[in-house]
């Protein structure tokens, strides 16, 4: 099993897709219990939905579950949110606080976890953004991500459909947030937030790096927009085709930005 996909453009933005991957070694697997077993706390259709939005894209895929380990947390199991219900770098819950396993990981097998799965997809990701930052002077990491709109367990009330992360602007230009921003309050019908629930993850915080020319931005789309958020979780293609030009403005907004804007 390859725990990372990369396929490898020209043009100076990379597409992160750590939470589409849906691959559970068989011992891990039989360690989870009927819950987990369904996988419901993935990314579901993200890959198709950005498929073919941007010519030249990079694209880095995580093809394990996030239940294996999650590639967009922090490796030393440091939370992303304290004090906030969150789920860690192996989950021990869904997103609605409930157990996923019959046996919980040892903290050996989170080790081999980590060093299996956690540390290929980040070395692949991390050679990327120096390859396209060597190619351009630049790169910019639009990390893909998606949600159900209501999980109380995680947040109030309803989520906004684009939700932008940076960490509170520390991980881009404000030319990058700006231009995201723009394209989604320009969209009828959608709501958006920029650092609200989610700030961006591990990914987008550590490669958020703009002084280096290095910039990361993270997009949690509310799964409403573009698929039915219950099991077998299908996409949508009607609520997909009306979202898609949307996503398409924002990443070619991106790859302007990156091939003529001022981002030093």
């Amino acid at each position: 099993m390859i725990p990372v996909e990369v396929v490898r453009g020209d043009g100076p933005v990379i597409l992160g897709l750590p939470h589409t991957g849906t691959y559970v070694p068989a011992d891990v697997r039989a360690r989870l219990n009927d819950l987990g077993r369904g996988l419901a706390d993935t990314d579901w259709n993200i890959h198709k939905l950005y498929e073919g939005l941007l010519p030249g894209v990079t694209t880095v895929r995580a093809t394990f579950h996030r239940y294996v380990i999650d590639a967009n947390r922090d490796p030393s199991g440091a939370s992303l949110y304290p004090g906030q219900n969150t789920t860690g770098l192996v989950p021990l819950t869904d997103f609605d606080g409930h157990d996923i396993w019959q046996v919980p990981p040892s903290g050996g097998e989170v080790e081999y976890r980590r060093e299996t799965f956690h540390v290929p997809y980040h070395a692949a990701l991390e050679a990327e953004m120096a390859r396209v930052r060597a190619q351009h002077g630049v790169a910019v990491l639009y990390d893909c991500h998606s949600i159900r709109s209501r999980i109380p367990f995680l947040f109030d009330g309803v989520l906004p459909d684009f939700n932008i992360g940076t960490n509170d602007g520390a991980t881009c230009a404000p030319a990058i947030v700006g231009a995201v921003e723009s394209v989604c309050r320009a969209a009828e019908g959608y709501s958006c937030v920029t650092n609200g629930r989610f700030r961006g993850g591990w990914t987008t915080r550590h490669y958020g790096r703009p002084e280096e020319g290095w910039h990361a931005i993270q997009m949690e789309l509310a799964q409403s927009t573009y698929m039915e958020e219950a099991a077998p979780w299908p996409y949508l293609h009607d609520r997909a085709e009306r979202l898609r030009p949307h996503l398409a403005e924002i990443l070619k907004q991106l790859e302007t930005l990156a091939r003529t804007g001022d981002l030093t």
